[in-house]
């Protein structure tokens, strides 16, 4: 599976891992996990890594988008772990669509990405 979902213990935080190319099996498996969490927890905050990731099938490209659009209000924060410059670019390109606070960290800071995550 391209996407892993685990929630920390105890906390408002969930991490999101992304490798490959993400398919329409990718978000069959992965959106019910996140919004089981969502009802569970409520508004929350996001690591979300991107680890040797290389974006969508042609599929699953729908499937972000009517994501996207149905849990703009669920995240509170996200923080965008990456190694390339398309992933910072996306970054950018997700601020206008969501409500959520949105910041990019290269791979080297990913415990700064965990210390905002955790910031009041």
């Amino acid at each position: 599976m391209a996407i892993q979902f685990s929630e920390s213990i105890g906390g408002k935080t969930v991490v999101v891992r992304v490798s490959g190319k993400l398919s329409h099996e990718d978000f069959l498996q992965f959106v019910p996990e996140f919004e089981e969490a969502a009802r569970r927890i409520g508004k929350f905050r996001v690591l979300f890594v991107m680890d040797d990731f290389h974006g969508w099938e042609t599929d699953a490209v729908w499937d972000e988008i009517k994501f996207d659009l149905k849990h703009v209000t669920d995240i509170e924060r996200m923080a965008m772990v990456g190694d390339k410059k398309w992933e910072k670019n996306l970054t950018a390109f997700c601020k206008p669509f969501s409500t959520a606070k949105i910041r990019y960290f290269d791979q080297t800071a990913a415990v700064e990405a965990q210390a905002w995550l955790e910031q009041p």
